[in-house]
């Protein structure tokens, strides 16, 4: 793996980041909007058996390449499998030109001030010694915001840094998801509290550190410009937080020099009943659709 080469890709390629990294809780809902009940399989074995199926036929699908798709955020156990007799992480960049970047948290704790912190990750040093042998370029966290609380998100950006020098120490760069979410009651006030935050904490970094972001599209576009054009932050991308991928396009589309990182707006219209032809038609024009929502605005 070519550390420079990664770097390189994922900070100045056109292109956006697909999130293939559905965990134990939301890999159910993933399956059944694929078209796969719960009642297909017993057990979690069977059920990430089936997830990792799908998401083989996404990273091998002709439009699956690096001309469009940067990257692919990975769930741990998609990293550890493997794609075409590869570890999933090489197949992705040494056959489809992504990076492979891994999903680290363990999920949230429950709501305090108005926000939900990551639960506490004892492992974290090991699975990062491990991800950076098998060639991970990156790693990925999420935590909530749902209300605009000066303290809940003081704690949100507080935590989200600490974690991500830590990840920077093993020589991964961290993406830090601060999720506001879409349906807060509060979401403008919310997202210029966490932009300030993050800007104070961007500001903060020394030494070689150099972190992702990833965040809700904005209700004002271009808020957050500051931190795009930082030069601590590698790239800036989006999370579709539950909107349409026709409306997570369009409000992408106002923020210059912000790059998508959807999920479920990438995948769903995907089917598990689609012949190769029609799976392959629908990602291509999803990809297409996204990487355009993606591109420089002028």
């Amino acid at each position: 793996m070519a550390a420079k080469s990664m770097q390189a890709h994922i900070h100045t390629a056109p292109g956006f980041l697909a999130a293939l990294d559905q965990s134990g809780g939301s890999t159910p809902g993933a399956l059944r909007l694929y078209g796969v009940p719960d009642s297909a399989y017993n057990g979690d074995a069977e059920m990430f058996s089936l997830i990792h199926a799908m998401r083989v036929r996404v990273m091998t699908a002709p439009a699956f390449t690096g001309d469009k798709v940067i990257g692919a955020i990975l769930f741990e156990r998609t990293m550890d499998g493997e794609v075409k007799g590869k570890k999933t992480p090489s197949f992705l960049w040494e056959d489809r030109g992504v990076v492979p970047i891994l999903k680290v948290d363990k999920g949230l704790e429950a709501e305090a001030d108005g926000v939900q912190l990551m639960k506490p990750m004892p492992g974290l040093d090991a699975l990062l010694d491990r991800a950076k042998g098998l060639g991970v370029y990156g790693t990925k966290m999420r935590s909530t915001i749902r209300l605009a609380s000066a303290d809940g998100i003081a704690a949100i950006a507080k935590q989200q840094f600490a974690f991500g020098l830590q990840i920077c120490r093993h020589g991964l760069v961290p993406i830090l998801e601060p999720e506001v979410l879409i349906k807060s009651p509060e979401k403008a006030n919310a997202e210029g509290m966490l932009r300030d935050a993050l800007l104070r904490g961007v500001d903060a970094l020394t030494g070689d550190a150099r972190v992702m972001l990833k965040l809700t599209i904005p209700e004002t576009p271009d808020l957050y410009k500051e931190l795009i054009a930082h030069d601590r932050v590698v790239r800036v991308v989006a999370l579709s937080g539950g909107y349409t991928r026709a409306d997570a396009c369009a409000r992408l589309a106002q923020n210059h020099g912000m790059i998508a990182s959807f999920s479920r707006a990438l995948l769903e219209e995907l089917r598990v009943s689609m012949s190769d032809a029609e799976f392959n038609a629908a990602l291509g024009q999803a990809i297409g659709e996204i990487y355009a929502a993606s591109a420089v605005k002028a």
